[in-house]
């Protein structure tokens, strides 16, 4: 197995149900007495049963002490498809410059 340099860390994958935000924010609260590093969240902004990411990964950290937190499965604002110039070779609508 090759070695990256980095340690090898444990955490947990959360679901970032929103009937129960104290019930979440408690299980990251768990992973930390556990001893486990991390805690991760899926990010699905047009799912109304989840929370949303960005605020509970700031809610979670302010109310643990050593876990890191981060979010999975991140969504990244949709942009336009740039078209490529008339002639320059290039083809398809998902060229981009």
């Amino acid at each position: 197995m090759a070695d990256y340099g980095h340690d090898l860390v444990f955490g947990t994958f959360i679901t970032p149900s929103s009937r129960q935000p104290h019930d979440v924010v408690a299980l990251a609260q768990i992973t930390e007495q556990a001893g486990l590093d991390l805690a991760t969240f899926q990010d699905h902004p047009y799912q109304p049963a989840f929370l949303d990411t960005w605020t509970l990964l700031s809610w979670v950290a302010a109310e643990t002490k050593t876990l890191r937190v981060s979010g999975n499965v991140l969504n990244l604002p949709p942009s336009p498809t740039r078209r490529p110039r008339p002639g320059s070779g290039k083809s398809g609508p998902a060229f981009r410059r």
